[in-house]
């Protein structure tokens, strides 16, 4: 099946959290509608899809954050979709892989659709302007605690689960 189909139909099933991620989904679906390739990482209008990795520790209790080498923050390990990504969920598994080491992802629940949908504005840089990330994330957990910094990225960590900033995480682990 073709990937624009498949994340229609994943967007469709996807149940979200609040009423910010119910407009997110909405904004997606849109984008897949629209006639041009929104996969492509240079479609800067309104932007393009990503995918990205809700990773668990083994034991549960804290996900792994990257220190984004170009955005200079932590974030969950992520990116771009390659052409030769057959889906999504396969993208958010090779950004992990690439950016932390970790290889060996075990599915979570529901792994296979959606965990969680968020659009966030990317500054520009260089030749390209900012533009808009429809970031589609995925809920594996991990086989170690052994990582290592990758490509586009400065660090690696592993969060504690009760931080402030990773209540829509909790909260969404807690619908499971």
């Amino acid at each position: 099946m073709d990937r624009r189909l498949q994340l229609h139909a994943l967007l469709e099933a996807h149940r979200p959290l609040d009423d910010r991620e119910r407009g997110f989904r909405a904004r997606m679906l849109e984008l897949i509608a629209a006639p041009d390739d929104p996969f492509r990482r240079d479609r800067f209008v309104p932007g393009h899809f990503t995918a990205s990795a809700i990773v668990l520790a083994p034991e549960g209790g804290a996900m792994l954050e990257v220190h984004h080498a170009k955005l200079e923050r932590w974030l969950q390990p992520g990116g771009h979709v390659e052409p030769s990504d057959a889906t999504l969920e396969f993208a958010a598994r090779r950004e992990v892989e690439e950016e932390t080491g970790l290889a060996e992802l075990a599915s979570e629940p529901g792994a296979r659709m959606p965990f969680d949908l968020d659009i966030h504005a990317i500054p520009s840089r260089g030749a390209e302007p900012e533009h808009l990330h429809f970031d589609v994330r995925f809920l594996f957990r991990a086989r170690t605690r052994v990582c290592r910094a990758g490509d586009g990225a400065r660090a690696v960590r592993w969060t504690d689960l009760t931080e402030a900033r990773l209540d829509r995480v909790r909260a969404r682990i807690e619908r499971l």
